[in-house]
């Protein structure tokens, strides 16, 4: 079963036929024109690239695919379905009347080429490059539209140069939560001097050291550096962020485990944000799958924040049930959090139960152990609802605010340091995992919130917790609050209130949302334009310093170690280049030329796509990020856009939380600080489907090539082994993948495109068939012959006017195709074409040339090459990429006749032919008149009749 279809269609000995070799040279041909000619160069208004100010006044559309990474395997015909799709929508919208920018970069900072590095010590730019060249080429192959003047690569020092730019920017801003934006770091500095914002501690700002003053700001800054728990991967030799660790704990890439440790790194405040990235949603056009992604990873939650005192410190919780108060009979700290050392005794307190201990001689034995234990579990692991509870009492007790009680605190790994405080109040009667523990560590159950199902408020007897947002609060008074009878609500609010007056808490609001890790172990990434003085104090480059490019270094790799060893800490690549590690500068402070030490962390892969839309719109600009006049042209604020942003950003649904909302979070800094006037990047989002392709597995469950697998009676044989078949991923590694060349090859470009866009609508997943590819090819043989002779290779059509019944479906084509396409319902824009031109080929006969020419423009943003070169057969000189897209006629789309249908005592009796614009008086003579319907009434008289016009008459006899 070769996918290469076996059976390729035989060629005939018609010299004019269209073949692939035929298609081969009018696409190459063509592609070379549309080089030369700067066919899809889209003009900016001002700037290197102003171009035709007739076009430049058009309205615009910038239609934008997801970035992709250049891989050295290259692509298979999975690719490239999202670039052919955004291919035709800009192709259409050139056609009606839209100045369209299409480009495409590359991603080009990554893992896989750094590992390639460390294997083969080959630079991992020299790789990169060359797996950039092969990308290029195999879509040029395609036909694909691109305006290449915008074109880069994210390893640009040119292009990198401006995301180091943005990270200064942000590091030398705050957020400002009166103003609800982000300000520059200086307008806080100069209020913490003034003394309008009183400085965190009470002393005056002039009072406080450099080292203080900088550990100040950094509390505050939007890029900041600190000492926090961190997914390590020791196989790896670097961090990850939380979205690169699988839910079995485990590294995304490579399949390592990830370990809780704590290391400095630096961070985004992305929650600063939280609030705005979640109300904006509701601007955008986006899927609501996508959407719903968003706002659970952001997890809002309106509660309260409670402090619990125990030695001298106070626990502080977040709980969106304050009102159980009253029932928390124990607390729970996540294994890391950082009160946990200070907080563990020399030995248990009297009366301590054994089952609290976990067999260990001392508070501190226990914690060290289950801490050990809970860093090799992954979140989704710790939070599992398991059947055995684990836990270890810390050797202290808190006590509760409302009601004096002392409580004791544990730790266990179902409590995380990512949501809320790290810490909870445990109210084990109303919350089944707490509930769960209780019993397990023999703990008190107060009910608190009354049940409704008739069980009491004995716990004792109950076996699970009673969960109840609509019940009364009960046993909940002290000696200056009660909230019983109170119902939810009401209970909310009456503790709120109480807790703020008594300076022990406040209502507010929690995200689910943490802040971004930005830091890598990395050699192959951006370089932060971070350095440090002597006091290890950060001060970010001057602008005159950028870009601060990559060093060469021996070794790429970051040092890597035994994947199960937690107990190691990072090396990076960039730390072993002790002369660019250390240097001399003048940072333009006024403090002349000082030492310093470089940040010898890169950026993470996702720092370049965080803003590549804005480089595509001025991409030579080396003054600015952006020319504010083309940013504003292309992506401002307009109607229907209130947020401005792209036109139409197509790719993968898996980057819903990734780079989708650390692109929104750059954006809105961006636009906070005045350097951009969109505050969302992408307008309408669009996730494609993805091209799946058969496995053929051996009996060791091992793939082997699709290309050699014989078919005998339905069942699948490999050098005369059978295997099974399964539908999955096409890829190298499974064996199945199929070259876009290969198809180009059989049949050429446009017919790819063509089968891609028809195998089924967008947005689902389809399954590849090369032996089905045959049938669009056979659509542009059949296209081609309606318009040229094969023999000759004459065009065949004539000046005269088509008639009305081809002028019919030529209409209703248009008017269906200028829908789908405007819908990216292109397999139903091809079932449109492929009917009308199979229609005119029944008919038979030379075309009337405003068919023809009008069916070479529908073709035309589906198959380029092809509609290219009819065109100029056609005798135009100009391209079709810029023709007006055709207009349906409405006279002709309408149905000539419809067929009514009559029913006699709801039978059905006769079917009739009329006109759609007759009226219900009309119809009603024409259905009393009919011989079938006199014959079904038998002479009956009529007692009603219901005419609902053009369809439907129906009659009710006496």
């Amino acid at each position: 079963m070769s996918e290469t279809n076996p059976a390729a269609p035989a060629e005939v000995a018609a010299p004019h036929r269209y073949t692939a070799a035929v298609a081969a040279e009018i696409e190459a041909r063509w592609q070379d024109f549309w080089d030369a000619d700067g066919t899809y160069a889209a003009p900016n208004p001002k700037g290197d690239l102003a171009g035709d100010p007739e076009l430049v006044a058009k309205p615009k559309k910038f239609v934008m695919d997801m970035f992709p990474y250049p891989s050295g395997a290259g692509l298979h015909v999975g690719h490239p379905l999202g670039y052919i799709a955004t291919d035709v929508f800009a192709r259409f919208q050139r056609m009606t009347g839209h100045n369209v920018l299409h480009t495409l970069g590359f991603d080009a900072f990554g893992l896989p080429a750094e590992q390639h590095a460390v294997q083969t010590g080959e630079h991992p730019r020299v790789t990169t490059e060359a797996a950039i060249s092969n990308m290029k080429s195999q879509l040029r192959r395609l036909g694909l539209g691109h305006d290449k003047r915008r074109s880069f690569a994210t390893i640009d020092p040119d292009y990198y140069k401006w995301t180091q730019w943005i990270f200064v920017q942000i590091f030398n801003s705050w957020y400002d939560d009166e103003a609800k934006k982000a300000r520059p770091i200086s307008e806080l500095v100069a209020r913490f001097e003034s003394g309008e914002r009183a400085v965190p501690g009470g002393r005056p700002w002039d009072a406080l050291s450099a080292t203080e003053r900088a550990d100040v700001l950094g509390e505050y800054r939007l890029a900041y550096a600190s000492d926090a728990p961190v997914n390590w991967c020791p196989g790896l030799g670097t961090v990850l962020a939380n979205e690169e660790v699988t839910a079995d704990g485990r590294s995304e890439r490579g399949n390592f485990p990830v370990f809780k440790a704590k290391l400095r790194q630096w961070n985004m405040r992305i929650t600063a944000y939280a609030d705005r990235l979640l109300d904006d949603l509701n601007e955008l056009d986006w899927p609501e799958a996508i959407k719903l992604q968003q706002r659970n990873w952001i997890g809002r939650s309106e509660g309260a924040r409670v402090d619990f005192p125990v030695d001298g410190e106070a626990i502080t919780v977040f709980t969106t049930r304050q009102d159980t108060l009253f029932g928390a009979t124990y607390m729970v700290l996540a294994p890391e959090h950082p009160l946990v050392e200070k907080f563990t005794p020399a030995t248990w307190p009297e009366g301590t139960h054994d089952v609290w201990t976990g067999g260990h001689a001392t508070p501190a034995e226990a914690v060290a152990a289950y801490r050990a234990q809970a860093a090799s579990k992954s979140d989704v692991e710790r939070q599992a609802e398991a059947k055995d509870k684990t836990g270890v009492f810390t050797g202290v007790f808190a006590t509760n605010p409302v009601n004096g009680e002392q409580i004791p605190v544990f730790i266990a790994d179902y409590v995380l340091m990512g949501y809320g405080t790290g810490a909870i109040m445990a109210v084990p009667a109303h919350d089944t995992r707490d509930f769960a523990f209780a019993r397990a560590f023999e703990l008190p159950i107060r009910c608190v919130v009354e049940p409704s199902d008739g069980r009491g408020t004995d716990t004792s007897t109950w076996d699970d917790a009673f969960v109840s947002y609509d019940a009364k609060i009960v046993n909940s008074h002290g000696a200056d609050v009660s909230l019983d009878g109170l119902g939810v609500a009401e209970a909310k609010a009456r503790i709120t209130e109480w807790l703020q007056s008594k300076g022990i808490g406040e209502g507010t609001v929690n995200f689910r949302l943490r802040d971004w890790l930005f830091s890598r172990q990395r050699y192959w990434g951006e370089p932060f334009p971070i350095v440090y003085d002597e006091d290890g104090i950060a001060h970010s480059l001057p602008e005159s310093m950028l870009p601060l490019e990559l060093p060469e270094v021996e070794d790429y790799s970051p040092r890597t170690f035994d994947p199960d060893d937690a107990d190691t800490s990072p090396e990076t690549p960039l730390s072993r280049n002790q002369d660019w590690v250390d240097v001399t500068l003048d940072l333009g402070d006024g403090r002349g030329p000082r030492p310093y030490r470089r940040e010898t962390n890169t950026m993470p892969n996702w720092a370049g796509s965080c803003w590549y839309e804005l480089r595509y719109l001025d991409p030579h600009n080396s003054e600015k990020l952006v020319d504010p006049e083309i940013e504003q042209y292309w992506m401002g604020p307009r109607a229907g856009q209130p947020h401005g942003g792209v036109d139409l950003y197509v790719g993968g649904a898996e980057h819903a939380v990734l780079h989708l909302l650390y692109a929104r979070f750059w954006s809105k800094v961006l636009f906070d600080l005045g350097h951009i006037s969109s505050p969302e990047p992408f307008h309408k989002l669009f996730n494609q489907g993805m091209i799946q392709a058969y496995v053929y597995r051996d009996s060791r469950g091992f793939p082997v090539p699709a290309a050699e697998i014989e078919e005998r009676d339905g069942q699948f044989f490999h050098a005369g082994e059978p295997v099974k078949r399964e539908l999955g991923k096409m890829g190298k590694s499974l064996k199945n993948a199929v070259t876009p060349e290969a198809i180009c090859e059989e049949y050429g470009a446009d017919t790819l495109r063509l089968y891609e866009m028809a195998m089924g609508p967008l947005d689902v997943s389809r399954p590849w068939d090369t032996r089905a590819v045959v049938g669009q090819y056979r659509l542009l043989q059949r296209l081609w012959r309606n318009i040229v002779d094969e023999a000759t290779g004459d065009v065949t059509v004539v000046d005269a006017e088509p008639d009305e019944a081809t002028l019919r479906a030529l209409h209703k084509a248009i008017d269906g195709v200028r829908h789908d396409l405007e819908g990216l319902r292109f397999n139903t824009a091809i079932a449109k074409v492929t009917e009308l031109n199979n229609h005119l080929t029944k008919t038979g006969g030379a075309l009337a040339r405003p068919v023809a020419e009008a069916l070479v423009l529908l073709i035309a943003p589906l198959a380029p090459h092809i509609a290219e070169e009819l065109w100029r057969k056609l005798g135009h000189t100009d391209s079709v990429v810029h023709q007006d897209f055709p207009v349906a006629d409405p006279q002709y789309v309408v149905d000539e006749t419809v067929t009514c249908v009559v029913q006699v005592k709801g039978k059905v009796k006769a079917r009739l032919e009329v006109s759609p614009a007759i009226s219900d008086d009309e119809l009603e003579k024409v259905a009393l008149a009919d011989e079938k319907v006199v014959a079904a009434l038998g002479g009956a008289g009529i007692r009603k009749v219901i005419v609902r016009a053009p369809k439907l008459v129906n009659i009710v006899p006496a």
